[in-house]
């Protein structure tokens, strides 16, 4: 794996096995499978005036459960990472990692000092004074929840500036760290829209914070940075009422088979619990690599961790999705292990 590079690249996958992008089984993207329904006739959209975004901020707003003047919009999550380093201008980004690679690149980008902490073995680890931390939650990739009201204190107490990204909040029923808005200035969450709302093409992100800071921040932001498309995508993917507790039901349902599948499988080491809509795995004797080519045959797609901090290269993100897909990934590791002359699957 690339130092940046990410999960999804289905085109090149479906090039290098000689198929149709659409025969590929995409076990390597963290994109809700279940899809809000869109009423939206986009071919009718009238696209020559220049986006206002009044009803978009509230209609965002709204589903946080917040004020429009705590919310800025970007052209995506990535887009709100960058332009958050770049406004904060600080000398020193604490990282609780594993974390999604762009807080990394784009620390590096804006030339912050670097301090990786690795939640998974010393999350009690003091960050540095005064430095922006960044904690996602639940995290990548393995999707844990962490209360992190503890750290909200300690970091308070080292005067840091702090950035938690929900971006995957909504696949749980856990509380979002808004509530603490009131009690930390220095506070920013990041939601990034296309995870949930299945629509990684459709480039909405947002930051959220206090008033003040939003305020600061939109100074700094170009008048238009969101295309029509995405705007009206949204606004509609928000007014299916009945999407959010389908899409967390359902996606409850196969994560618990996932585990299933993947806990009876003598492959792997270690199963992570997630709460989430993907499942770190840790291989036994298999790498990230060996894995994916006996996979190939299916076109099953999965994540390579090894370019994750403090991860190598025997673990494996498996994102959740159909029934069908993730039988069809059970059916590829029991052949494995006939072939192998491993225990068989335990029976579901």
């Amino acid at each position: 794996m690339k130092t940046f590079e990410h999960g999804g690249a289905i085109e090149l996958f479906a090039k290098e096995l000689g198929c149709n992008v659409n025969e590929i089984i995409d076990l390597s993207s963290n994109i809700n499978f279940i899809k809000p329904k869109i009423k939206c006739d986009f071919s009718s959209l009238d696209i020559s005036p220049y986006p206002t975004y009044d009803t978009l901020y509230n209609a965002i707003a709204n589903n946080y459960k917040i004020q429009t003047d705590q919310l800025e919009l970007f052209n995506g999550g990535s887009s709100g990472i960058f332009s958050l380093f770049q406004f904060l201008s600080l000398d020193i980004c604490t990282i609780y990692s594993p974390a999604y690679l762009e807080y990394k690149k784009a620390a590096i980008s804006f030339d912050y000092k670097l301090q990786l902490i690795n939640r998974l073995e010393t999350i009690d680890e003091t960050p540095i004074l005064n430095s922006l931390v960044v904690f996602v939650n639940p995290s990548t990739p393995d999707g844990a929840y962490y209360d992190i009201k503890a750290l909200l204190s300690l970091w308070d107490q080292l005067n840091c500036t702090v950035l938690i990204d929900e971006s995957f909040l909504d696949f749980t029923d856990e509380k979002s760290a808004i509530k603490y808005l009131d009690s930390y200035p220095n506070l920013y969450i990041l939601k990034s829209m296309t995870k949930f709302y299945s629509s990684a093409g459709i480039r909405i992100g947002a930051i959220i914070s206090n008033s003040t800071n939003i305020k600061k921040l939109k100074e700094k932001e170009p008048a238009w940075k969101i295309s029509q498309l995405d705007s009206h995508y949204i606004q509609e993917a928000l007014k299916d009422t009945e999407f959010t507790q389908i899409a967390k039901k359902q996606n409850d349902t196969n994560r618990d088979l996932l585990q299933n599948i993947l806990q009876d499988c003598s492959l792997f080491e270690k199963v992570y619990p997630s709460s989430a809509n993907y499942i770190l795995v840790k291989l036994k004797q298999l790498t990230a690599n060996e894995l994916q080519e006996l996979l190939k045959p299916y076109k099953i797609m999965i994540r390579d961790c090894s370019n994750f901090d403090f991860l190598d290269e025997r673990f494996v993100r498996i994102a959740v999705k159909s029934q069908k897909d993730l039988k069809l990934l059970q059916t590829a590791l029991q052949a494995f292990m006939l072939k192998l002359d491993i225990a068989p699957f335990m029976k579901l």
